[in-house]
């Protein structure tokens, strides 16, 4: 198709084009910027073509500052250290699950000049790992999006960003279910308004499931994937290798600052003889993601071993069953979400799907773009944002036209809006994010 490139994991074409941009990186550096090209997938259908039309920040030259070093553990840890965060204010809503527990959903508290329609676009958005509203990379995905005109609602799973947890229910019973129902609450919400979605990482993953169990029921509209791990069991074994068992560590002890609040509940329920077999002597000081998740993430979702948990959780299998446009965008040096684990046949064999995967990034850093840098280095706004809210923007611009607008009612009838059964609000409050 015109403007898209096909990607596999080792051609030729790949490899001198990796060259060529080394060569041009070498060159800009002298400059004050090294730029990189992305590299684009899909398939040439109208939508992707009129997508890459609408969407320069996806095929124009990444930008990275000409003194940061190549290699993307540099940039995944300046940016998880210095971004500069808007600090947003949020209206936070906590919502009851089914199965007693609840999440967080906040959404920006804005003055009244700045109000959004009621039927403005509605964005939801999914943080990575014991990630929340609180992140710097979340706050400017909501500025970007009011800036486009677009409502972001930020997920905040069970015990992240401070969402209470009332019972031993870490995690839902199966890994979309909370998804699903907060998809049904937002629709109820905002029944006028067009719905999208995007998810950073962990958040990525269990979007992509999700898209792939509801098909064509989703009432989603659109979706952004953010540095997917798509296949857990390579993602578990790269984190076991060199540097990267640092962030396994650090992200194991959010898991275990997370939990401790909350580990009388567990041992209660594994005191229990009919209750989950939760080992909260393991989890309270598990040194490693797998650890924990031995001890508590694949016992509340009913997984024999944490293995099976993993194969059976990877988004790279749901690829082929989502059936509506769905942009991922991966970094080639992410050392989190490694790029062997992008799905690219299964991708390419997808019409709904389009890649884009920039030659540096870090995992959530891009620190490239317009205002990716502000000072000696002091990450700003990850260079994504842009490319996000324009995505977003121009499939809210192709949705209202007569061609895909025709192509999107021609999914299954959805059901009216109203709250799925257990789900109710149970607090408002709103908060000021660090």
């Amino acid at each position: 198709m015109r403007g898209v490139q096909a990607l596999a994991p080792a051609s030729p074409l790949v490899l001198t084009a990796a060259a060529a941009a080394g060569a041009l990186g070498v060159a800009a550096m002298f400059r004050g910027t090294k730029e990189l090209k992305p590299t684009v997938q899909g398939q040439s259908t109208a939508w992707n073509s009129a997508i890459l039309s609408l969407c320069p920040a996806l095929t124009a030259p990444y930008r990275q500052p000409g003194w940061m070093p190549r290699g993307g553990h540099f940039e995944t840890i300046l940016a998880a250290w210095f971004r500069k965060k808007p600090h947003v204010l949020y209206d936070r809503e906590i919502v009851h699950m089914p199965d007693g527990g609840c999440v967080a959903l906040d959404t920006e508290d804005l003055p009244a000049a700045q109000q959004l329609p009621q039927d403005a676009p509605v964005l939801i958005l999914l943080p990575g790992l014991t990630g929340g509203s609180e992140d710097s990379y979340v706050q400017h995905a909501v500025v970007h999006a009011r800036e486009a005109g677009i409502r972001a609602v930020v997920f905040n799973s069970r015990g992240t960003s401070g969402s209470p947890v009332l019972t031993a229910q870490f995690y839902s019973a199966s890994f979309t279910e909370d998804m699903r129902n907060v998809v049904a609450h937002v629709r109820n919400q905002y029944p006028h308004s067009l719905l999208f979605a995007a998810g950073w990482s962990l958040g990525a993953n269990i979007m992509t499931r999700y898209l792939g169990e509801e098909q064509d029921r989703t009432p989603i509209s659109a979706a952004v994937a953010l540095c997917n791990p798509f296949d857990l069991p390579l993602s578990d074994s790269n984190f076991q290798q060199g540097f990267n068992r640092i962030y396994d560590w650090n992200l194991a002890r959010s898991l275990n600052r997370i939990y401790q609040n909350h580990h009388h509940l567990f041992e209660a329920e594994a005191a229990n003889g009919e209750g989950r077999p939760y080992r909260p002597d393991v989890a309270i000081g598990a040194k490693t993601i797998r650890e924990f998740d031995d001890a508590i993430t694949r016992i509340a979702f009913g997984w024999p071993d944490v293995d099976a948990y993993y194969a059976g959780s990877s988004s790279s299998l749901s690829i082929p069953d989502v059936r509506i446009p769905l942009l991922v965008i991966q970094a080639a040096d992410d050392p989190i979400a490694p790029k062997e684990a992008i799905p690219f046949e299964a991708l390419q064999a997808n019409p709904q799907c389009l890649l884009v995967v920039t030659p540096t990034g870090g995992h959530l850093g891009w620190s490239g773009g317009p205002d990716g840098v502000t000072g000696a280095c002091s990450p700003g706004a990850p260079w994504t944002d842009a490319a996000v809210a324009e995505y977003f923007t121009a499939a809210r611009q192709l949705l209202a036209q007569p061609e895909f607008a025709a192509a999107a009612a021609a999914r299954p009838a959805q059901p009216a809006p109203g709250e799925p059964a257990g789900v109710w609000t149970m607090e408002e409050t709103t908060h000021q994010a660090p």
